[in-house]
């Protein structure tokens, strides 16, 4: 029996911060026939929140140090602010949002990340995804809105990077629908040269990927968000893409296609 399409989208700070770009976005994803998922970031609003309280934002390869401090601002910012923003916004556009954590309905269940080689603060890996929860809150015709938080169930919130906390509830969907991940940032897709935003790789498989991380064409931030894909695709998504916002209503413009 053919599973029911399920759209996992997930949008970034360029986007969340940008009033119009989010309004745009917004309305074309609240057209989206059948069920669906809105997951969003948000670390530049944090960051710009923490720096008007005096507050130090460290990062190391494109990942947060989380202290208590930062924390604090980071749930107030995702969980507050940003995601009421959405879904207000979603509920302008007849779609019924509901803007969740992690630890709301105990839906996403992480740990925080041991320290290794870097104290990484109060971060979270996820360990568990109640998709069945989530199945509830779509078969009642409600559109989840994960922000970037999640707990312990021992009364810890943790700072979870939000392409994973996409990538795994895409992977928990998958028991139940034929998933669709749809990764929505600034440029058009994974580019071969920076200064070239026309340069899209159109489709990237593992074998490809890991080509262009040890050519170093693909670095930085986007190493995680491809691992993220990769990850998801391993785990029973059916189609993983990194596009801009204009991939939602028009699935011909040029973008990123991962496979395995």
């Amino acid at each position: 029996m053919n599973k029911e399409k399920i759209l996992v989208a997930k949008i970034g700070g360029n986007i969340i911060e940008n009033e119009k770009a989010l309004s745009s976005f917004l309305e074309d994803f609240s057209k989206v026939d059948g069920p669906k998922i809105l997951v969003h970031g948000g670390g530049k609003s944090a960051t710009k929140l923490a720096s008007s309280l005096g507050v130090k934002t460290e990062m190391i390869d494109g990942r947060r140090i989380t202290s208590a401090e930062n924390l604090d601002i980071v749930v107030m910012t995702y969980a507050g602010l940003l995601n009421k923003t959405v879904v207000s916004g979603l509920q302008k556009n007849d779609c019924n949002a509901l803007g969740l954590t992690g630890a709301d309905a105990n839906v996403i269940l992480a740990k925080k990340r041991p320290v290794q080689f870097v104290d990484y603060g109060y971060v979270g890996d996820v360990i568990q995804v109640n998709g069945q929860m989530i199945k509830q809150l779509l078969q009642l015709g409600i559109v989840p809105v994960f922000c970037a938080v999640t707990h312990d169930k021992k009364g810890q919130l943790l700072n979870t990077n939000a392409d994973t906390i996409a990538s795994e509830i895409a992977s928990a969907m998958g028991a139940f629908y034929e998933v669709s991940l749809f990764y929505c940032f600034e440029l058009k897709g994974v580019l071969e040269n920076i200064e070239d935003k026309d340069s899209v790789i159109e489709h990237i498989n593992l074998e490809k990927y890991t080509r262009l991380r040890d050519e170093q064409i693909i670095a930085d931030g986007m190493l995680p968000k491809l691992q993220n894909c990769f990850d998801a695709l391993q785990k029973n998504v059916s189609t993983v893409h990194i596009a801009n916002a204009d991939f939602i209503k028009d699935k011909t413009t040029k973008h990123t296609t991962l496979s395995l």
